[in-house]
């Protein structure tokens, strides 16, 4: 009697645990630049090293599918992985030295950059376009009332 009411017990305390997991799973789509068959390898890889349960990239819509926890990772931080491996993303231009560094049929062509980020990855976060963690911004002078702005 006692070994199934604990087993009832663990039944139900794994449903809730899980329960709870699948609320905090969320599914984005993201513009990633890339061109080839390569650029989604390394896309998905990177993607799912930043903390992606699943990133599918779809190489004509140029668009990442990604699914994560809330609680373990962000689109940001997984935009930032991708940027640093060389990919503009929505909200992260990956630096000049990364995308040089990728393979000739991999350089997509980039567009011109309407507005420099002034986020700098690993220390500030953007969310909704300001800043989410000041204390992250407080060294750099664009960051004005929680906005990220142009650095001037």
């Amino acid at each position: 009697m006692k070994t199934l009411r604990l087993f009832s017990f663990l039944a139900v305390l794994m449903a809730t645990a899980h329960f709870s997991f699948a609320q905090s799973a969320i599914t984005e789509t993201i513009p990633v630049s890339g061109n080839c068959g390569m650029c989604k390898s390394t896309i998905e890889k990177t993607a799912k090293k930043a903390g992606a349960t699943s990133a599918s990239w779809d190489m004509d819509a140029k668009m990442l599918t990604v699914t994560y926890s809330s609680s373990s990772t962000s689109a940001a931080k997984i935009q930032q992985g991708i940027a640093a491996a060389g990919y503009d993303t929505r909200d992260f231009k990956a630096a000049d030295e990364a995308y040089d560094k990728l393979h000739g049929c991999c350089k997509y062509e980039r567009a011109a950059a309407s507005k420099t980020s002034c986020c700098t990855p690993g220390k500030c976060e953007k969310k909704d376009g300001k800043c989410a963690d000041m204390a992250g911004c407080k060294d750099t002078d664009c960051c004005k009332n929680g906005s990220c702005g142009k650095k001037s």
